[in-house]
């Protein structure tokens, strides 16, 4: 078993295997490869106190690589905080049927902008009308594409403070209730199956050989009539432990990846096994596997749109209003201290402040520090 097995090591060994990949694929995988290599220079440096030196490479900073994003994870975990309201934080996940994931595939940028945008209506929606909430919301939503098993599963992570604003009075939600579920998941099917239909009509869906029979519309019709015999999974739960602790959760989302190192396991008879969540065991996983060829293909399936936005503000929390919303609501709550103002910091003192490592100290001597003795070039573009 080789507990330092990574994505990197897989598409070095079988990256040849595997053809057609789109030009953000190809990036993907060639950023993956040199990351924290020679590819992408570096720094040799050495201790001032001792013979010790080593050689340090850079980060390719890919948002897919699994070795890059824990900066920019911690950093956006930390500015969310200046927003927190004094009020119960729900965790609510929408979710659409396995029949609409082959359109999904053949037309991400289009199908993830309806996934946010039918959920995010719904959810204000609800909350505005005066038989749930009565209120203006705001939320935060993070896309994920995957399953456990790496195969294609769109769905919305959303943090959404339990209250809102009803003019410029604050409507506080009961601390073990937000909005109702089935009343969700209605209007979400609703919405969703509606912009599908235009998108249908405003011939704007892209349908492979594959799907070339839904380009007639009473096929595209009985699709959509299935899927509305269908329930459209909402989830909704209240965090236990405060915002504090549900924005480190959704912090664990925003910079995720389909999968990460630590959950490989081994590469033998062309197989890659890894770990997964253990349904029949809450808290414990399994192991798993696939042909390497199908796992490399099942990992690049969640390669994004270049430039595509997966983390998204709403309402309250838009970005335009939000300063001012939050000063009103606080006044509202009756919280007059003032909004925490982060200081931007760079990998290695954040490192320090977060986990205590000081990455500039010495490993061998643990007295003197490392100073760059010289650079390195990079002879690789990732971008």
């Amino acid at each position: 078993m080789n507990s330092d097995l990574e994505i990197a090591d897989i598409f070095n060994d079988y990256g040849h295997l595997i053809g057609g990949l789109s030009r953000d694929q190809k990036k993907v995988v060639n950023a993956i490869k040199n990351c924290r290599t020679v590819a992408l220079g570096g720094h040799k440096v050495i201790c001032n106190s001792c013979e010790y030196q080593k050689y340090t490479f850079n980060s390719c900073g890919n948002r897919h690589c699994p070795k890059c994003g824990y900066l920019a994870r911690t950093k956006w975990i930390e500015k969310r905080g200046e927003d927190l309201l004094d009020c119960p934080y729900f965790h609510v996940v929408f979710t659409l049927p396995s029949e609409l994931r082959s359109i999904i595939r053949d037309n991400q940028k289009l199908c993830y902008d309806l996934l946010f945008k039918a959920s995010s209506q719904a959810l204000k929606e609800i909350a505005k009308d005066k038989k749930h909430l009565g209120a203006d919301i705001g939320f935060i939503g993070v896309l994920h594409t995957w399953a456990q098993n790496l195969l294609d599963h769109p769905h919305i992570h959303y943090l959404v403070p339990g209250g809102g604003l009803r003019g410029e009075k604050w409507i506080t939600a009961r601390e073990d209730y937000f909005l109702n579920v089935e009343v969700m998941s209605k209007v979400f099917k609703g919405k969703v199956l509606e912009l599908l239909e235009t998108l249908f009509d405003e011939n704007k869906l892209g349908l492979t050989e594959d799907l070339e029979y839904l380009s007639h519309f009473a096929n595209f019709k009985e699709l959509l009539n299935k899927c509305s015999q269908k329930n459209f999974i909402v989830y909704c739960k209240k965090p236990f432990a405060g915002p504090e602790q549900v924005l480190n959760y959704l912090g664990q989302y925003t910079h995720r990846i389909a999968i990460s190192n630590y959950r490989l396991v081994k590469v033998k008879d062309e197989k890659v096994y890894f770990k997964v969540r253990d349904k029949k065991k809450p808290g414990h996983s399994k192991i798993t596997s696939l042909y390497v060829v199908d796992f490399m293909k099942r990992f690049l399936l969640h390669v994004l749109p270049k430039a595509y936005v997966r983390i998204r503000h709403y309402g309250l929390l838009g970005n335009r209003y939000k300063k001012v919303k939050i000063k009103l609501i606080r006044k509202l709550q009756g919280i007059v201290k003032d909004i925490k103002v982060t200081v931007s910091l760079d990998w290695k003192s954040f490192l320090k402040k977060e986990k205590g490592i000081d990455v500039d100290q010495c490993p061998k001597c643990l007295k003197g520090f490392l100073e760059q003795a010289s650079s390195i070039a990079p002879f690789y573009n990732t971008t």
